[in-house]
C-alpha cells in the first residue's frame, strides 16, 4: 500500500502518537520484529551493519535506536565503538545498554561532524520532514563517515495488505475494506536513494528478500495486532478485523498447511565519496 494522503503522513509522523502510544514501550516493536523468524532465507541485520561498520572507528550514533537491537549487536561485537542510541520515546530507551537520550532526528543534539556513522534503521518513514531529517543526519558525520539506513519495500508484505482488507471487508459487510496504515510508504525503499542521494553522493542498495512461512496464525495476528496506536486511522473496527483476519488465517492454514507471506526490505549504505 503507498497510500500518501494528508491523514496518512500526519498519523504515521505524529509525535505525541510514536513517542506515548506506538513506542512507549517495545511490545508492538518486538511483535514486528518476531515475525521474522519464520522468514527463509533469516538474515542477521544487526551482524550486516557490522560488517558495514568494520572499517568506522569511533562513535557511532543509532537515531531512531528503539529498543536497541543494534545497539546491543555493537556493543558485543565492537566493544572499540563509542555508542549512543537516541529515540523520541523515553519508554522505549529503558532496556537499552549505555548511553541513551531522548532526541527527535529532525534536531540532533549533537555538533557536526561528531560522528563517524550513524544508523537510521527503519525510522525515516516517521520524520516529518524528511530531506530535512537526512541533512540532520549528514551534519553529525563526518566527511568520509557514512549513513546506514532501513526499509522495506511498497511491496513488502502484499499478503498481510490483501488479508487487512478482506477482513476490514468482512467486518464492514463489503466486498474489500479499507488499507491498512503502511509505515514505511513515505520512505520505501523505491524512494529512499532520492532522499539520501540529496546528501550523499554514493548511495548502496542492498535489497533482502524473503518469505514468511508460518503454520500458527498467531505471529501474523501479533505483527496486525502491534498497529494499535494506528487503530483510529484504519476506518474499520480495529479489533474485530484483527479478529476476522485470525479465522481466515486460521482456515487458509488448514486448507493449505501454512501462509505465506512475501518480504522485501533493504539495507542502504551511504557515503559522500
Amino acid at each position: 500500500m503507498t497510500d500518501l494522503s494528508a491523514a496518512h503522513d500526519a498519523a504515521v509522523t505524529d509525535r505525541d502518537r510514536l513517542a506515548g502510544r506506538a513506542y512507549n514501550g517495545d511490545r508492538d516493536l518486538a511483535a514486528r520484529q518476531s515475525l521474522y523468524q519464520w522468514q527463509r532465507p533469516r538474515y542477521d541485520l544487526p551482524g550486516i551493519v557490522a560488517n558495514h561498520l568494520a572499517a568506522v572507528h569511533g562513535r557511532v550514533v543509532d537515531v531512531g535506536c528503539g529498543n536497541g537491537k543494534f545497539i546491543k549487536r555493537l556493543r558485543q561485537d565492537r566493544p572499540d565503538l563509542e555508542l549512543l542510541g537516541l529515540d523520541i520515546a523515553p519508554g522505549i530507551l529503558a532496556d537499552v545498554p549505555g548511553a541513551v537520550a531522548v532526541a527527535d532526528v529532525a534536531r540532533l543534539p549533537l555538533a557536526s561532524a561528531s560522528v563517524d556513522a550513524a544508523l537510521a534503521m527503519h525510522m525515516l518513514y516517521h520524520a516529518p520532514d524528511i530531506p530535512q531529517a537526512v541533512r540532520e543526519l549528514s551534519r553529525v558525520v563526518t566527511d568520509d563517515g557514512l549513513l546506514i539506513a532501513s526499509t522495506n519495500s511498497d511491496r513488502d508484505k502484499a499478503e498481510l495488505d490483501e488479508l487487512w482488507v478482506r477482513a476490514a471487508g468482512d467486518v464492514l459487510g463489503t466486498d474489500r475494506g479499507p488499507a491498512r496504515v503502511s509505515l514505511s510508504a513515505r520512505f520505501s525503499l523505491e524512494k529512499a536513494p532520492a532522499f539520501l542521494g540529496e546528501e550523499f553522493d554514493r548511495v548502496e542498495t542492498t535489497e533482502l528478500p524473503g518469505t514468511i512461512t508460518v503454520t500458527d496464525p498467531e505471529p501474523v495476528v501479533a505483527h496486525m495486532a502491534s498497529y494499535q496506536a494506528w487503530a483510529d486511522q484504519h476506518d474499520v473496527p480495529f479489533e474485530a478485523t484483527i479478529a476476522r483476519a485470525r479465522t481466515i488465517l486460521e482456515e487458509h492454514i488448514a486448507r493449505h498447511g501454512a501462509f505465506e507471506i512475501h518480504c522485501l526490505g533493504g539495507i542502504l549504505v551511504c557515503r559522500r565519496r
